[in-house]
């Protein structure tokens, strides 16, 4: 800096009180030089100036640099001398680099392995400073709260703050307010936890109970597979302190998703699982009889936890061995509780998520929650993530192999969250960063991560040799006595405890598990907790419940006038206002109805009804096929204004809510979000609608260990609809097919409702029924996009007002079922291409035959239709899709229990293929020619 700036800052009143106007200023200039005046624009081109060969920007170390030099006053010594300005200048860059590059030179490491990585920028010679400077008085800005110390002192406190247990990620912030909240808390309390005896006490009582249960469950079971939590037994106590911390900030509600890595030891000593009950799922003896069960570490539990601020309620999401798949489900099923209480900040609900090193990093189910967390539709207030870093992931010897990035937790700065690194061997410090996370998902509801830098004492299991692939780690471990008598020793030395205590400690917890006991009981009986939901009512029943889905004719008219009511002023546009009048015309009978249409009463009906509506996907507010239009927008103000309204939120005073949302482009983590949410909101309508049936494909995990899963393995009930457009029209293979065949592989023991409509009316029904019944099972719709504005498809009102979901039916020709020498049975959108051909050839003795529902097979019903055909010999199933894909092969059976003796059943469709469907539309053609020969084609 040259003399003359110099001498501007030491004589002017830029300080104290001052300095915020001028960063803000700063930060300005740094965005857009022409945003400050001519005299301001001057002083920070000078500055700009008198920095060769760099140029600053927003949030860079000089930028801090300059904030922290308007702060200070003059040098001790009242000199305007240069080397002594230069050399405080020097001192705030130095302060600058530890706030953004100390982390990684924290003791990190349990293990100690390596030494630690030479960083220049720490260094005093890197900014001109030495040793002998060490005893000279600068001001120390924000860090010694804007008043002088030594070099000495202020290197001693950034050390303390940056380089000790706590390693800290927050300069990349780009919120000023959130990055100096993380900063001015550490700071101030140099990253040092300064605990009590009694909280002391409380924390090695918690590893103890950790290492213990670890211990005991080793020599009981040996080589039983467990994942054992050893090594990071400092997980205890972080969430014990975040439990208790966010009881006493009135969190009432705490849902929390892990994958094995400590399950166990989380249930008992977390959420007060009995030890006995582990004992029985560990001896093969499940408390809870399932269809299928599942493994004793995927297994969740809630509990109610009493707190200084009243219970809070546990619950431990159940996981399959995806690892982080869970986490959007937690997410989901977060913010349908908060929904439920009203809660609109995240303040009554916190959602945490405990993760794996490599999964974190190596999973794309967490960049999609990430990208979820700050959305209208999907954010939560923020979530705390802890990391159970134990530095080898699953079995790569290398860091090298397991990622490309520096840190593990370096996928959480996509959202900008803070990352507070943490050695798992000093507990106190744990205790320390999780006080901080929560206080700032409290401050600001948004994420935050804690990265416990661990060790596994055993390999990826019980049974797996770890010295295979991590020798030298492993012999470090071996050596290694463990994280409570580490602590244990210290309280000892200090006098916190007696010499003998912490041996206590064990032997009492050790006798309470041979009695299959807690030491203390953690959580409450017989809490009647606010908010629970009774899921009883939706146990023992069946898919068939009679149900009226109807609606009368004056309710439909009513609800229609409301959905066509524009507010004052608004300008549609033109295509919007077109299908709003003709939705006018068709309640009233002029017009039939719509599948848009049809669904929007549903939906209506349903809300005025008392069940909440959530509808999400790709293009989900007007529609991918742009058939819904349920959000339009003002065609002369920008929608995030005032431009946008949504008719079925303005039903009625008392109508439950309805979102709908243009969701992210992630498939899998939206679909397990909604999946999350509709298995803690059985009262509302939860609608997930890919873009594209075969866009399913990216969230098949979510499909196999949730939606069709999880009742027979966790007793889950869930009544998620995934809506999948589904239909050839030579559209190509990406277009076509929504694979139907997957999901009818997936079927069994009632698990899910398979549906292919054919008819409006039937979406009308078909939506009330899935709310209307007291049964929660999943909905799979595969809808055709060509029936959206096929008139054929189309339904008289009276369907609606009088109608009801047909699993089958019958032919609608006005054949003469006696001279019926051929049956043919379809699903979907096909049928119109089999009555138009049947036409063309002027056919009378082949009825086509629509099964609406592939799963729970309408059995009784198809039967009861193929019986008034005595005299047809033939069955043909036809269907769009190739041979191999499709029905065909998943119901041939089924078609055959409602056949006669003396009848045939026979395919007619396109021939076997590799791939959904063909990309020629000269190819689709011949192909659909040739299967609608075959079927009307007698003998065929």
């Amino acid at each position: 800096m040259s003399n003359e700036m110099q001498h501007h800052w030491d004589s002017s009143h830029l300080f104290g009180s001052n300095a915020p106007f001028v960063e803000e200023l700063y930060e300005q200039y740094l965005a857009d030089p022409d945003s400050v005046d001519d005299h301001w624009r001057g002083l920070f081109d000078g500055w700009q100036r008198h920095q060769p060969g760099e140029r600053d920007v927003a949030h860079a170390p000089v930028q801090q640099s300059f904030v922290e030099l308007v702060k200070r006053p003059r040098v001790a010594s009242g000199s305007a001398d240069p080397a002594a300005s230069e050399k405080q200048l020097q001192v705030l860059r130095l302060i600058s680099a530890y706030r953004i590059l100390g982390s990684r030179h924290a003791k990190l490491d349990p293990l100690q392995r390596f030494d630690r990585e030479r960083i220049k920028e720490l260094e005093l010679s890197h900014h001109g400073l030495s040793d002998a400077d060490l005893n000279l008085t600068f001001h120390g800005g924000s860090l010694m709260g804007h008043t002088q110390a030594k070099l000495s002192d202020i290197l001693g406190k950034l050390r303390q703050t940056y380089t000790g247990s706590v390693g800290l990620e927050y300069m990349h912030i780009t919120d000023s307010a959130r990055k100096k909240w993380v900063q001015e808390w550490f700071e101030s309390r140099a990253s040092t936890p300064r605990f009590g005896a009694e909280q002391r006490r409380r924390i090695l009582k918690q590893i103890t109970a950790a290492e213990t249960l670890e211990k005991y469950l080793h020599t009981k079971y040996v080589g039983q597979k467990r994942f054992s939590l050893e090594g990071g037994e400092s997980l205890i106590a972080s969430l014990d302190e975040l439990i208790q911390g966010a009881g006493s900030r009135g969190v009432q509600e705490m849902v929390i998703g892990m994958a094995h890595r400590g399950r166990l030891n989380v249930l008992v000593n977390t959420l007060g699982k009995a030890p006995k009950d582990l004992f029985s799922e560990f001896e093969g003896r499940p408390t809870t009889e399932l269809p299928s069960g599942d493994v004793k570490y995927h297994m969740g539990f809630s509990a109610d936890i009493p707190t200084p601020g009243g219970p809070i309620h546990l619950s431990l999401a159940f996981n399959p061995s995806h690892l982080e798949i869970v986490n959007p489900v937690v997410e989901g099923s977060v913010r349908a509780r908060q929904q439920r209480r009203g809660d609109r900040t995240g303040a009554q609900v916190l959602p945490v998520l405990l993760h794996g090193d490599s999964a974190f990093i190596g999973l794309g189910t967490n960049q999609g929650t990430f990208n979820l967390s700050q959305t209208r539709g999907y954010g939560t207030g923020g979530t705390v993530h802890i990391v159970i870093n134990n530095q080898v992931g699953f079995t790569t010897s290398d860091t090298r192999d397991t990622r490309s990035t520096l840190y593990c937790t370096d996928i959480a700065k996509m959202i900008e969250a803070p990352v507070f690194h943490v050695n798992a061997d000093d507990p106190e410090a744990v205790v320390l960063v999780t006080q901080a996370a929560l206080e700032y998902r409290a401050a600001f509801g948004k994420d935050v991560v804690i990265d416990l830098v661990c060790f596994r004492r055993h390999g990826h299991n019980e049974s797996d040799d770890p010295y295979l692939t991590q020798p030298m780690m492993y012999k470090k471990i071996s050596k290694h006595p463990g994280t409570r008598k580490l602590f244990a020793d210290k309280l000892a030395a200090e006098g916190v405890i007696a010499a003998d205590e912490g041996d206590a400690l064990i032997a009492a917890y050790r006798a309470a598990l041979d009695k299959g006991e807690h030491v203390e009981q953690t959580s409450l009986t017989g809490f009647q907790r606010a908010f629970a939901i009774d899921f009883s009512q939706y146990f023992g029943t069946h898919w068939a419940h009679p149900t009226d889905t109807t609606v009368p004719a004056a309710d439909l008219k009513r609800l229609t006038e409301k959905l066509t009511r524009m507010p004052e002023g608004f300008k549609l546009h033109r295509t919007v206002e077109k299908l709003l009048n003709d939705r006018k015309a068709m309640v009233n009978g002029e017009l039939p109805v719509d599948w848009g249409m049809a669904e929007t009463l549903a939906y209506a009906s349903l809300l005025e009804s008392g069940y909440g509506v959530r509808l999400s996907g790709e293009d989900s507010g007007r529609g991918t096929f742009s058939h819904r239009h349920a959000v339009v927008h003002d065609q002369n103000r920008e929608k995030w204004d005032t431009g946008s309204y949504v008719p079925l939120r303005n039903l009625s005073e008392n109508q439950k809510h309805f979102l709908v949302i243009d969701s992210i482009l992630n498939e899998e983590a939206v679909l397990a979000f909604e999946y999350g949410y509709a298995c803690s909101a059985p009262d509302e309508l939860v609608i997930w609608e890919a873009q594209f049936g075969d866009f399913a494909n990216g969230a098949q995990v979510v499909i196999d260990q949730f939606i069709t899963s999880g009742e027979t393995k966790w007793g889950r009930l869930c009544g998620l609809t995934m809506i999948l457009p589904h239909g050839y029209d030579g559209q190509g293979p990406e277009h076509s097919s929504a694979r139907v065949e997957r999901y009818l592989q997936l079927c069994a023991e009632h698990n899910i409702q398979v549906i292919m409509p054919s008819e409006a009316g039937q979406m009308f029904h078909l939506l009330r029924r899935q709310m209307l019944r007291p049964y929660r099972k999943p909905l799979v719709i595969m809808l055709s996009k060509r029936l959206l504005r096929y008139k054929d498809a189309m339904t008289p009102i009276e369907q609606l007002s009088k109608g009801e979901f047909h699993t089958v039916i019958g032919d609608q020709g006005g054949l003469d079922a006696k001279k019926v020498k051929r049956v043919v049975v379809c699903s979907g959108q096909v049928y119109y291409d089999l009555v138009n051909a049947r036409k063309e050839r002027n056919v009378k003795d082949i009825a086509i035959v629509r099964v609406e529902q592939l799963y729970p097979f309408p059995t009784e019903a198809l039967r009861a239709e193929l019986a008034q055909y005595s005299a047809a010999k033939e069955l043909v199933w036809v269907q769009e899709e190739p041979r191999n894909q499709g029905a065909w092969h998943q119901i041939r059976h089924r078609l055959e229990a409602c056949m006669s003796p003396r009848q045939t059943l026979s395919y007619a469709g396109r021939d076997s293929s590799a791939s959904p469907a063909v990309g020629y539309m000269s190819k689709h053609t011949a192909q659909l020619k040739a299967f609608l020969d075959a079927a009307m084609t007698l003998g065929k």
